[in-house]
């Protein structure tokens, strides 16, 4: 696929894998969400069920922290890419897996948990919305991500006191439904996305938006709200700007 090198697409038998692989961190940069959302149309025309896995040892660790200090337009145009993509996810016609390699903080976790089903991998990993801890304000759009998918107390320890868990505890935290050995990702997500295709896809289409059209609604509202807390903010959060 044409675009950015860092997301990667290949589609075989109805079931797309769109890895991200930066050889680093997997930032999402403005071309990493770009890549993302090329991704998502290709495997909508191909009525695709979706994987969205990341490299060995990182799922994603969020916003483009370069782009973030900048405070620039390049920065409110990643922010505004970045908080759109959750409502997508969750909206997509077909059904999405994501297959989490390793670390997954801010953004990336945001982005994980939009998907349908989501298999992680045990290891020495760190999963976290970690905002507060760098003196961010929780997005609302974060916020409104993470209480679809968080037990009730996990979701108040992630937003509230930027709670780090470990693979085990995501899994009982409701943010991951599985968890296997990393050799065996893959091939789970592969046998699920196999398993989720027989589905009926427009009755699937149709449950999806019953129980999540108020979340999606929420979260296309509270877009333009969380830019400009980011501005007010000077966009890396602390005091506001003068």
């Amino acid at each position: 696929m044409r675009g950015c090198a860092s997301v990667r697409y290949q589609c075989t038998d109805g079931i797309a894998v769109i890895t991200l692989d930066d050889g680093k961190r997997n930032a999402l940069s403005p071309a990493v969400l770009q890549g993302i959302s090329a991704a998502l149309s290709r495997a909508e025309c191909d009525r695709a069920v979706v994987i969205l896995t990341g490299r060995e040892g990182v799922f994603s660790a969020g916003y483009d922290l370069k782009v973030m200090r900048a405070a620039n337009a390049d920065t409110l145009r990643m922010l505004r890419a970045g908080y759109a993509l959750p409502a997508r996810l969750m909206a997509y016609p077909f059904p999405v897996i994501a297959a989490c390699n390793g670390h997954a903080f801010a953004m990336g976790l945001f982005l994980m948990l939009s998907a349908d089903y989501v298999i992680g991998s045990r290891g020495p990993f760190q999963i976290a919305a970690n905002e507060v801890a760098i003196g961010l304000t929780m997005p609302r759009v974060a916020c409104t991500t993470l209480k679809q998918r968080l037990t009730p107390t996990a979701y108040q320890r992630a937003i509230i006191v930027a709670e780090h868990f470990t693979p085990e505890s995501a899994l009982a935290a409701g943010i991951f439904d599985e968890l296997v050995d990393p050799p065996e990702l893959l091939g789970r997500a592969q046998a699920l996305a196999a398993e989720f295709a027989r589905l009926d896809m427009r009755a699937h289409a149709q449950s999806k938006h019953r129980i999540r059209a108020d979340a999606i609604a929420a979260i296309r509202r509270q877009v333009p709200l969380d830019l400009i807390d980011a501005v007010k903010f000077g966009l890396r959060g602390g005091k506001p700007k003068r």
